[in-house]
């Protein structure tokens, strides 16, 4: 179905950072930043009620042009709610850096670059061709370095330029994969390239979806392409932080989601799940050998995309149902972590364990903040992230892979013993003289950084709750995902 509301979650945003770039007045530009994500929000929801109609997929043609050489922008189920997500979590987070009150939220050009790398995951989310996606990352990469680098403290310039160069790297890798995929089969519109990639010889397929599976690996971190996220992130303000660990990486995974099930369906799922098994095991490890909460928390990023990556190895409606629920509890989950890490942050100066201690005592609500979505990451029932990891690991089972069914059971009890590590240093230690500014007093005094807070942490709950419907949601999606003709026939308008 033709929905024109589609590509507002991609150009209401834009609109407001290039009106934020003209009028750079704080309090305009948080006005113009919240409406603009209000409205880009009541589009993705409207665009969601329309894509739960069986098969009724959204599609929308830029200018008006014919689907084969259209700019398309595509919402199934998976995209949808990933859109609608997204724009959730931004729009909280956006709320706790105002209530921060840092000095990069007062930089003029810190509003200008979020609506742009909101925009840029919105279009990610939607792109239609392989083209389009790639634009999408470019834009995610320019305003993911201004955003890193907001402070400009030698740390963040040297993780910065890591960054950079890594990204510009996968950017390289995508652009040729996308050209070759260009030259061989004369398309990257998704809606054109399963039947033209079915056609062309075997050994050249497997090259292409290798050359696609190393970009978007890189995006996501996976095993062994992970080592630059540990040191990029940490360095970031932890506002930023937040949308990078709760978002970025998950666009990856979403890509080879995609492109695993429409372009290469049944093609390498064993290389997909034991990367997905390495991933797993190396974030863990990581983050158990560190002293640091933002470390600890970015190596959780690399261990729970494992989980993901697993699920999509698996194949099948049931393990990419499990994967899409995944996704969405994620996201919220893992940014709210990084926001109690932010107040931690904020009140002692430090995230590193030497500095913290008895937050617990001192600010017992702060103390339930932290162990809501700790507890949900490491999949303790019955929160959401244990039927997330249940259902993953029983499609493992149920597709006979023991071996790493078994890891990913190991990696929830090492993911339970970091988080209790954090829990015993920071929230149960003993309280440091230089952190005694209570971080009751942090949340008694600034009220709007632990309402967003409390309120992305409502937000896990809710997908607690409602974790039923959103597996049969789930289901739905990864049903249009494992028939490549559903999207197929939305894109081209044909029955």
């Amino acid at each position: 179905m033709t929905n024109a509301l589609l590509a507002a979650p991609i150009l209401v945003p834009l609109a407001a950072g290039a009106l934020s770039i003209v009028v750079r007045r704080l309090v305009v530009q948080r006005i113009v930043s919240f409406v603009a994500l209000g409205i880009a929000l009541a589009a993705a929801v409207t665009t969601l009620v329309r894509a739960v109609a069986p098969g009724d997929i959204q599609v929308t043609r830029l200018g008006g042009w014919p689907a084969p050489i259209a700019i398309t922008l595509v919402a199934d189920r998976l995209a949808a709610i990933l859109v609608v997500v997204a724009l959730v979590v931004v729009t909280i987070v956006l709320v706790f850096a105002i209530g921060q009150r840092a000095s990069d939220e007062h930089s003029w050009f810190y509003h200008p670059t979020y609506m742009v790398i909101a925009a840029a995951i919105s279009q990610a989310f939607l792109a239609g061709d392989l083209f389009n996606l790639f634009v999408a990352f470019e834009i995610m990469l320019m305003a993911s370095y201004v955003l890193l680098t907001l402070e400009g403290r030698d740390e963040q310039i040297k993780a910065g330029t890591t960054y950079v160069v890594l990204n510009v790297l996968e950017s390289l890798v995508l652009l040729t994969a996308i050209g070759l995929i260009f030259a061989a089969t004369g398309t990257v519109s998704m809606a054109e390239l399963p039947e033209r990639l079915a056609a062309l010889p075997p050994p050249v397929a497997t090259g292409l979806q290798l050359l696609l599976l190393v970009a978007f690996g890189m995006k996501a971190a996976v095993f062994p392409l992970f080592f630059w996220l540990p040191d990029a992130y940490p360095a970031a303000p932890s506002s930023v932080t937040a949308v990078f660990a709760g978002l970025l990486t998950k666009v990856g995974v979403y890509c080879i989601m995609r492109t695993q099930t429409l372009l290469f369906p049944d093609a390498l799922g064993d290389l997909v799940l034991w990367i997905g098994a390495a991933t797993m095991l190396v974030g863990v490890i990581g983050a158990i050998s560190h002293h640091d909460m933002k470390r600890v928390l970015s190596f959780h990023i690399v261990s729970q995309i494992g989980y993901m990556v697993f699920g999509i190895g698996v194949g099948g409606a049931a393990a990419l149902a499990a994967t899409a629920l995944y996704l969405v509890h994620h996201i919220p989950v893992k940014t709210s972590l990084f926001l109690v890490e932010g107040i931690m942050e904020r009140d002692s100066g430090s995230s590193s364990f030497d500095n913290v201690g008895g937050l617990s005592r001192r600010s017992p609500m702060f103390a339930v903040l932290f162990m809501l979505p700790a507890l949900s990451l490491a999949g303790i029932p019955p929160l959401s992230g244990f039927v997330a990891k249940f259902l993953v690991v029983r499609a493992g089972i149920d597709g006979g892979h023991f071996v790493v069914a078994g890891i990913a059971i190991f990696v929830s009890a090492l993911t339970l013993t970091s988080m209790v590590k954090i829990w015993v240093n920071a929230f149960w230690g003993e309280v440091e003289p230089a952190s005694r500014t209570a971080v009751r007093g942090v949340l008694r005094h600034h009220p709007t950084m632990a309402a967003a807070t409390v309120a992305l942490v409502a937000v896990t709950l809710v997908i607690a709750v409602f974790s039923g419907p959103l597996y049969d949601f789930a289901l739905d999606a990864a049903r249009e995902m494992t028939n490549p003709a559903t999207y197929v026939s939305a894109v081209r308008g044909t029955p």
